[in-house]
């Protein structure tokens, strides 16, 4: 699993639609995934630290779980299903010793997360199918030395690999 911060909320040009874009923590890869308005409004308020009269819905959340005595440990995006994606928030109540998993749609589990201030994970089968790469210059410095690598490669080399790992199995 791979740890991503919010890098902020953008808006689709043909539809509109909030998209959140989550970033790596080497600002290498970006996922961004479309959200609804409320969800979009309940992000930014957070980011540029707007305060609310009153508790919204994923302040509400946090005082129930705190009152619950369960803390929000984790909060994973972790599956895509036909561009519809998939996450999971982690909490745990130390005087039980348990933890519990509660399905989320990814846009209200990063409100929380973002309000509870834990860190947002996701899997790698949802970053194979919706990352887009922010540093292409570093992807082609690494494509390069990988071809330089393998040019240099040939099939003895193979052998005696598999031949000091067979040996180490012994």
């Amino acid at each position: 699993m791979i740890e991503m911060k919010v890098m902020g909320i953008a808006l689709d040009t043909r539809t509109g639609s909030p998209i959140v874009v989550l970033n790596d923590l080497e600002n290498r890869r970006a996922l961004p995934i479309w959200i609804g308005s409320a969800e979009a409004s309940a992000i930014i308020r957070k980011i540029e630290d707007i305060p609310s009269s009153r508790p919204m819905t994923h302040d509400l959340f946090i005082d129930i779980a705190r009152q619950s005595e369960y803390k929000i440990t984790k909060v994973e995006i972790n599956d895509v299903n036909e561009q519809t994606y998939f996450s999971t928030i982690y909490m745990y109540n130390e005087k039980l010793q348990k933890e519990i998993q509660i399905d989320s749609r990814p846009s209200d589990a990063i409100a929380i997360a973002l309000r509870a201030d834990v860190p947002i994970f996701v899997t790698a089968n949802v970053l194979a199918v919706g990352v887009v790469s922010t540093d292409v210059e570093k992807d082609e410095q690494e494509a390069q030395e990988f071809k330089n690598f393998i040019k240099d490669i040939k099939p003895s080399d193979f052998e005696k690999l598999l031949k000091k790992n067979f040996e180490s199995d012994q």
